[in-house]
């Protein structure tokens, strides 16, 4: 994904010899020969590689209000937020749930939010070169102009009165998901409406990226 992503620039793959031999990368891209001991040394500790490692730079972060420019006459658009999600495994998972049920983006305040890391990008699969990690200053000023667009803001809260299936969501819609403690005070009242999953009274919560994969099943539904 991230060879073919124009956006990504790579400065060198580092592979083994045998995964070099079953890879048909371009040329132009610089490689090096590496066994296992060197690819865990540059991956770093939680994260897994295949056999092969890209040094990159980052994505560069996509400016919010042009993102908005572009998805504002939108008929229909899933945009989520991630308040306080701080782990990157939990954020690669969302990622990729978010590119298979059509999202738009992911957006999470900068303050916080881990970098796009090795394990961020193991965990979403190849989806960070998919989908935009849109990083802002202010989350409630960013509700603020996405309501603006005609979005409507969905909060996930598993204290909710209702139940997401009790609501025809909306086709403009921003889906916003807590870490632990759920979203911030700030946060939760910026939202038009505040629903949660049903779900088997024996279990408190779900871990938020498979609440996340579950809520946006139901709207791409």
């Amino acid at each position: 994904m991230a060879v073919k992503n124009p956006r990504r620039k790579i400065k060198e793959i580092y592979a083994t010899k045998e995964t070099l031999a079953e890879m048909d990368l371009p040329k132009n891209l610089p490689t090096r020969p590496a066994d296992r001991r060197l690819l865990d040394s540059l991956v770093g500790q939680g994260a897994v590689h295949q056999g092969i490692v890209a040094k990159c730079d980052p994505l560069p972060n996509v400016d919010f209000k042009d993102f908005i420019q572009h998805v504002k006459d939108k008929e229909k658009c899933l945009i989520i937020i991630l308040d306080q999600v701080t782990d990157p495994h939990n954020i690669g998972a969302i990622m990729r749930s978010a590119v298979a049920f059509n999202a738009s983006a992911v957006i999470m305040p900068e303050a916080g939010a881990p970098n796009e890391t090795g394990v961020l990008a193991k965990s979403a699969s190849g989806a960070t070169e998919l989908i935009p990690l849109i990083r802002v200053s202010n989350l409630a000023h960013a509700m603020d102009l996405l309501k603006k667009a005609e979005f409507w803001c969905v909060g996930l809260d598993g204290y909710a009165k209702d139940f997401i299936t009790g609501h025809k969501l909306p086709k403009k819609c921003v889906m916003i998901f807590g870490a632990e403690d759920g979203m911030r005070r700030l946060t939760m009242e910026n939202c038009d409406m505040v629903v949660k999953l049903p779900m088997n009274a024996d279990i408190e919560s779900l871990n938020v990226s498979n609440a996340a994969a579950v809520a946006m099943y139901e709207w791409n539904r």
